[in-house]
């Protein structure tokens, strides 16, 4: 009805609660009208503040109802992320919006205006507990040395240059290919550092007289490899360009890191390597044990970080989705069971660097993933998210398995275990070891096969290196167990 004021609910009674019910009262417009506070402490529901009632949210469904609630605003410094998420889902249920309100840190000259309400995103259904780092430790390994980062214009890779730049190393080299992408991120570093030592350098990492130069004149002493052909189904289509830069790239670095004397040599693999199903993540297994077998006799520490699937990355899932959405759908989901970990892209690399500071060598860290999810319901989440109908305003259209996708995730293989470390986020995995020797050796005629570009023979040397790949949907399945 004309004239009428959105009725909205404010999560959180606290100071940021206060402000944000003051702020929706004096806007000019007049758009809404606050109905209550919901908080999490018991002892405070039904009490009153600032003219209205507390509410638990073990209350909030009768509460919704009665009051005729059309909004919920988070406005809370730092929820409990599982009360959230709670709250999250129990509006989407009873189609009831959910926005927030940006941290205090982001107010526009320390205040508060309305045009700064957002909408909920799946990130926040998705986020988990912020981490805690050992920052003093991370800072001594960083402060006053030489890092190199390859891939660094990607998802992982510009994340960890962001990070690293905050603890003052004494150089950072970003290392890309990928022209557009390292010239934006480096304008966005010249925006926000000053006084800040980093070199762009455009490079192939499989160019081994390109890179020998990196290390002859940059001379890092540490690197952080997060350079890779990630796309599963591209890379199912074209092995010798996995092998060549997943196997090959990985070679030729972690070679140069042993003849340069680099301290540490930190390489970003995925859970796709852990039985796998499609090249790319055999190819990242290779690459995994040509580091852990060199480590035997490297003074370099090489070091492995293992994750799944980083929220917002590029070509994942959820920009794909957010894409589908926006051209009004169908959103495609390969298989209604399907099920992925997921963690956000700042979460992934504070643990890269955690891990890479506790690592003495041969490790393959494995990250807490927490629990995995059903990509269909996070389809139908999204949609709700966006204000829409599922199969009235936009449909979920099941396209069946990609070649080499699986249908569930794992981190560790079924001969593998982890232990534990001092941070409870970060496990060991106990994984078969394999000799230097040998694996050069099956690695270089694997390489020697790229020349050819046969990919039949590319791929039944891969599963001749890892006994465990088993191709999934996909023409290479006639070569398993051969």
């Amino acid at each position: 009805i004309k004239g009428e004021k959105e009725r909205v609910l404010i999560y959180g009674a606290g100071k940021m609660g206060i402000i944000t019910k003051n702020t929706l009262e004096k806007d000019n417009d007049k758009k809404y009208k606050v109905c209550g506070f919901v908080d999490d402490n018991l002892k405070k529901d039904g009490m009153m503040i600032e003219r209205v009632m507390i509410i638990h949210p073990e209350n909030l469904i009768t509460q919704i109802e009665k009051l005729k609630i059309e909004t919920v605003i988070i406005a809370i410094k730092d929820p409990k992320i599982n009360n959230k998420r709670n709250l999250i889902n129990l509006c989407l249920e009873k189609e009831v919006n959910i926005s927030t309100v940006p941290s205090l840190d982001q107010w526009i000259n320390g205040d508060f205006n309305t045009k700064q309400i957002q909408k909920i995103k799946i990130d926040d259904l998705l986020g988990r507990k912020a981490i805690e780092l050992d920052i003093k430790h991370i800072k001594n390994q960083l402060e006053n040395k030489c890092v190199l980062i390859t891939g660094a214009a990607g998802s992982i890779g510009s994340e960890i240059s962001r990070q690293v730049i905050q603890y003052k190393a004494k150089k950072i080299i970003l290392l890309d290919q990928a022209e557009s992408p390292i010239y934006e991120l480096n304008q966005e570093l010249i925006s926000i550092h000053k006084n800040i030592n980093w070199e762009i350098v455009i490079g192939d990492v499989t160019r081994e007289d390109r890179m020998k130069k990196v290390f002859d004149l940059l001379k890092p002493d540490l690197v952080f490899h997060a350079a890779a052909y990630k796309h599963v189904p591209l890379m199912e289509d074209n092995p010798a360009e996995a092998i060549r830069t997943n196997v090959l790239g990985t070679k030729i670095l972690a070679t140069l890191a042993d003849k340069n004397k680099v301290e540490k040599f930190v390489f970003i693999s995925t859970d796709k390597a852990v039985n796998p199903t499609n090249v790319m993540g055999a190819s990242k297994r290779i690459s995994e044990m040509f580091c852990q077998s060199l480590n035997k006799l490297s003074n370099t520490k090489f070091i492995t970080t293992r994750f799944g699937n980083v929220l917002g990355s590029n070509g994942s899932v959820i920009p794909l989705f957010k894409k589908q959405i926006e051209k009004g759908g169908p959103i495609t989901v390969t298989h209604e069971k399907v099920t992925r970990y997921f963690m956000t892209i700042p979460e992934a690399c504070q643990l890269v660097l955690e891990a890479s500071v506790m690592g003495d060598g041969g490790e393959i860290f494995v990250f807490d993933m927490g629990k995995s999810i059903k990509i269909n319901d996070l389809a139908k989440k999204m949609i709700k998210l966006s204000g829409l109908e599922l199969n009235k305003d936009i449909k979920i259209s099941i396209t069946g398995l990609r070649p080499g996708e699986k249908m569930y995730e794992e981190l560790l293989s079924n001969d593998e275990n982890t232990m534990p470390t001092h941070h409870p986020k970060i496990l060991i995995g106990k994984i078969k070891e394999v000799q230097f020797k040998a694996v050069e050796s099956l690695i270089q005629e694997l390489i020697n096969h790229t020349i050819n570009q046969n990919n039949d023979l590319i791929v039944k040397k891969m599963k001749h290196i890892v006994p465990e790949f088993l191709s999934n949907n996909s023409d290479f399945s006639k070569f398993d167990n051969v």
